[in-house]
């Protein structure tokens, strides 16, 4: 029980930090300081957008905005000077002197709300955006370990669990204890092999009720809805693997088949092959140099990380951070604020 407490008080310590990391730079940046940290401008990362649900245990809440602050942010970002483009004009933007900032969306996973409530927000203000879709998902033969996760301890009470040494009966009658459990397996899937570690979680998520493949059928667009979601002028698919694996921890033929089926189901599906990749997770354990000279070797002319940054004339064009648009700090003055730069200047800008 201390533990879980711990763990909510850490978890409202660093939002707390990040917050005011953002007012700081948003009054830096209407103050007129740091315009140099801008850069030619920024590609934001999403993953769902639907109206909230007000569930008491959402542990991945950050992965989610609402329609509403979605369209407050591309507002905001009208407001502020920037200019829209397609993800796969951003090398060629990147080429050129600075000047009129860009933004570019991303949204990764393929989650059916990207067609229902996102599509309309980007249609009203005619701005294009990329959904970087994965292979497993689409066919539903892969799972998304973090939505089995919540769903299996929002559901219980009590739950065995085998961590490594011997199965463990954790006690989940209160809230902070989900938390430290869904942290705890967290670690769980990201310190072994990955897929084993999964399909642990899914099995013991299986005797519990909880289907795994079931939540990839509810929330991800299959190949019908894929193919339909496509043929919007605003809309351009790109490859998230087949797995949704950690790439770096992956050999390098392993990492490269992952990219390649994953761009040739694409093609399969609408005729096209993408041109860009997101890679899974995309934080520095999770992708690395050797990966974004694969994804270059094997003609993709973009790829996009979760490292946080706006862009510059430095950066290779396989392996551009982005900036998420986070669900704890779903407001309008934030994305200026992230947009500016400024915040990743300041320690914890890694967690936004």
């Amino acid at each position: 029980m201390a533990s879980g407490i711990s763990e909510i008080l850490r978890r409202n310590a660093r939002r707390a930090i990040i917050t005011g990391g953002l007012e700081a730079s948003w009054m830096l940046s209407r103050a007129g300081f740091g315009r140099s940290a801008r850069g030619h401008g920024v590609i934001f990362t999403l993953h769902h957008v639907r109206p909230g649900n007000g569930a008491a245990f959402q542990p991945n809440f950050y992965l989610e905005v609402t329609p509403d602050f979605l369209d407050q942010s591309i507002r905001q970002l009208k407001a502020d000077g920037y200019r829209f483009l397609p993800l796969e004009a951003v090398p060629e933007a990147l080429a050129q002197p600075a000047g009129q900032p860009f933004a570019a969306f991303t949204l990764d996973d393929g989650y059916r709300d990207n067609a229902e409530h996102a599509l309309p927000v980007f249609a009203r203000h005619g701005v294009p955006f990329t959904v970087f879709v994965t292979g497993g998902f689409i066919d539903r033969t892969h799972s998304l370990w973090w939505e089995t996760a919540d769903a299996l301890l929002g559901a219980s009470q009590r739950l065995a669990f085998d961590f490594g040494s011997g199965p463990e009966e954790l006690d989940l009658t209160d809230l902070s204890a989900k938390y430290e459990a869904y942290t705890r397996i967290g670690h769980f899937i990201q310190r072994r092999n990955e897929a084993d570690q999964i399909a642990v979680l899914n099995r013991i998520a299986l005797e519990a009720g909880v289907d795994p493949l079931e939540i990839t059928a509810r929330l991800t667009m299959d190949e019908d809805e894929i193919a339909a979601f496509a043929a919007h002028p605003l809309v351009s698919l790109g490859a998230h693997t087949i797995s949704h694996r950690a790439l770096a921890r992956l050999d390098p033929d392993n990492a490269r088949r992952e990219m390649q089926a994953s761009a040739a189901r694409v093609e399969e599906i609408t005729g096209r092959r993408p041109r860009a990749i997101a890679y899974p997770y995309g934080n520095g354990g999770a992708a690395c140099a050797r990966d974004f000279s694969i994804a270059a070797d094997l003609g993709f002319t973009v790829g996009v990380t979760t490292r946080p940054g706006v862009l510059t004339g430095q950066h290779s064009a396989t392996g551009l951070p982005r900036v998420s648009l986070n669900g704890f700090y779903q407001k309008r003055r934030y994305v200026s604020a992230l947009a500016s730069g400024i915040p990743f200047t300041f320690r914890g800008a890694d967690r936004i």
